[in-house]
């Protein structure tokens, strides 16, 4: 009986640990302080301005991410949270993507944006967002955001509940990382040509 007790607690004691990691680490400190800054910090140190340059500024012609991730933001180690500004211009999409440390709460400021993600079991839940609402995509689930308006642009902000949630975009990933085309073609059930057409389609345009 006392064996069966104390496995149960070994059980419960992991079940707690894999939890507690399943975030960005905790601190023990109040904040984190890059070594690379040896005097002491103020304000400016907890102040973001990276997001001054939308104030004013026209749409852009390309979908376009505005972050204050951790890279950008450095107060942020430890803080557990970061943002994300989306731009949409009209009748353009943020490809289906993921996010490997967190979920995302994305708030639509301007415009009608189209919205879904698939979760484990292959189903796909969707939604046609006006602006004012939000909507959560799940931690590591593949989503996506797209104006389907071919006049007006949409705008939207997105938390984080990481630092550095990380965004794996999956055609990205797929065909431009070096993966054969023979198993990509036999993956998708395809051949070779469309493989190397849908890769020439992604390359970065000169």
């Amino acid at each position: 009986m006392a064996s069966k007790t104390f496995t149960l607690l070994l059980i419960a004691l992991f079940s707690v640990l894999q939890i507690a990691v399943a975030g960005d680490p905790d601190i023990i400190t109040d904040f984190v302080i890059p070594s690379n800054i040896t005097t002491p910090v103020d304000g400016n140190f907890f102040t973001f301005t990276g997001m001054r340059v939308l104030a004013g500024a026209p749409p852009p012609s390309t979908f376009a991410v505005l972050k204050a991730s951790v890279t950008q933001f450095p107060a942020l180690d430890g803080q557990s949270v970061s943002y994300a500004v989306l731009e949409f211009p009209a009748d353009t999409v943020n490809p289906p993507h993921t996010h490997p440390r967190s979920a995302e709460l994305l708030f639509l400021t301007q415009g009608v944006l189209q919205v879904g993600f698939v979760d484990t079991t292959n189903k796909l839940y969707t939604q046609t967002l006006q602006a004012g609402d939000m909507f959560i995509f799940p931690k590591g689930l593949i989503h996506y955001q797209y104006n389907a308006d071919e006049q007006n642009p949409a705008l939207a902000i997105s938390a984080f509940g990481s630092a550095n949630a990380g965004t794996v975009s999956v055609p990205t990933t797929v065909f431009s990382t070096g993966i054969d085309d023979d198993i990509l073609a036999k993956a998708f059930k395809t051949d070779v040509a469309t493989v190397e057409a849908i890769k020439a389609g992604l390359a970065p345009k000169a």
